[in-house]
């Protein structure tokens, strides 16, 4: 059965690679990208033109960084997309392959960042459930040290996005995926929960903070209703361009307001 022709709009490396230039992307700054290939249109070239394109606008001294989540390393009785037989669920834990920068797929996030974790010279950061990728001059200083129990707060690569100054670009993304607004949970009370993975002496459980991405989309209209944010378009998709520290502290101050977290919460260590 024949499929259907494109419908377009027709979308390049160049298309790209202009429009993000148009919207204020600019030579040497450093891009966090959150994206949907699906949502531009008919891409020539499909993941690798876009990343192509995101480079171009970057230019040799720019950086592009991505989160490469692999949350399917995780513990099978939370799966719910497809869920597994319970009966199945210890087997799952022992045989589990553990995180590897360099092998691990991600998941859950759509085909650019996974373009990007494997481009020649890319750097991966060391967390197996919340990892980013990075590409260009500040990669390292990006991705090295992710802690193993800190998923998306001060040691994790957000952190350093926000102390280089970095902008985040949604390239057909909402904002449900800003994982910016994820280093505000941090800063503000939340419970601690146990992360079960596996480890390099079998499965493991660690203790982390919470993190949800429950009412981001409100998070974000507001944010962009009282903050500066560069809306566009590339193809089909939408985009919105800001700084990621001012989302951050819009997050630390909007969080206890509209989603208040604070009460007692019991230590799962106990």
């Amino acid at each position: 059965m024949m499929e259907p022709a494109p419908n377009g709009p027709l979308i390049t490396r160049e298309t790209i690679s202009a429009r993000l230039r148009e919207l204020g992307v600019e030579p040497g700054e450093t891009l966090l990208v959150h994206s949907s290939l699906s949502s531009l249109g008919w891409v020539n070239g499909g993941p690798v033109a876009v990343v192509q394109g995101l480079l171009d606008a970057l230019g040799p001294t720019g950086t592009l960084a991505v989160p490469a989540h692999s949350a399917d390393l995780s513990d099978p009785a939370l799966w719910r997309n497809p869920p597994v037989p319970e009966e199945w669920w210890e087997r799952v834990r022992a045989t589990m392959p553990v995180y590897d920068p360099r092998t691990t797929p991600t998941r859950g996030i759509g085909v650019i960042p996974e373009t990007v974790r494997t481009w020649p010279g890319a750097l991966r950061s060391a967390h197996p459930h919340t990892s980013f990728a990075a590409l260009g001059p500040r990669a390292a200083e990006i991705t090295e040290d992710h802690a193993p129990d800190c998923r998306l707060g001060e040691r994790s690569p957000l952190a350093r996005l926000e102390k280089l100054g970095a902008r985040v670009l949604l390239l057909g993304a909402g904002y449900d995926s800003c994982t910016a607004f994820h280093l505000a949970e941090y800063r503000v009370p939340a419970p601690l929960v146990p992360v079960g993975r596996p480890g390099p002496e079998g499965w493991e459980t660690v203790t982390e903070v919470s993190i949800s991405s429950d009412r981001f989309d409100e998070l974000g209209h507001d944010f962009e209703r009282d903050r500066p944010v560069v809306r566009g378009r590339i193809g089909t998709a939408e985009t919105r361009l800001f700084p990621l520290p001012d989302a951050v502290a819009y997050a630390q101050r909007w969080l206890p307001v509209h989603r208040p977290r604070e009460e007692d919460f019991p230590d799962p260590r106990a």
